[in-house]
């Protein structure tokens, strides 16, 4: 058994340690309550998660590639229609003029 100031300062450093390790144990309970806590705000509040968010933002991302692709064979195939038929392309019909002459 160690005496005199030796034997205080192994108990102290004991007394530490002892500390030490049951703060540790109380940061984790306490980040652990915090993080249940937030979770259930968050579902409460109907959040989507970051996992569903990024596959609908991959899914968009695919259709508007899809929807680029498929515009540009389209207006391929219309000027070939167009060439073949060896007319312009159709435009929108003209609206009739509102002005105020009128025709005898």
């Amino acid at each position: 058994m160690t005496t005199g100031p030796n034997r205080i300062l192994d108990d102290f450093a004991r007394l530490m340690t002892d500390a030490a390790g049951a703060a540790q144990g109380v940061r984790s309970e306490v980040e652990t309550a915090l993080r249940a806590q937030a979770e259930r705000v968050l579902n409460t509040m109907d959040v989507v998660q970051r996992e569903e968010f990024e596959a609908v933002r991959d899914m968009a991302a695919k259709a508007r590639d899809e929807n680029d692709a498929l515009s540009a064979r389209l207006d391929a195939l219309e000027k070939r229609l167009a060439a073949l038929e060896g007319t312009p392309k159709p435009k929108a019909p003209r609206r009739k003029s509102t002005g105020t002459s009128k025709s005898a």
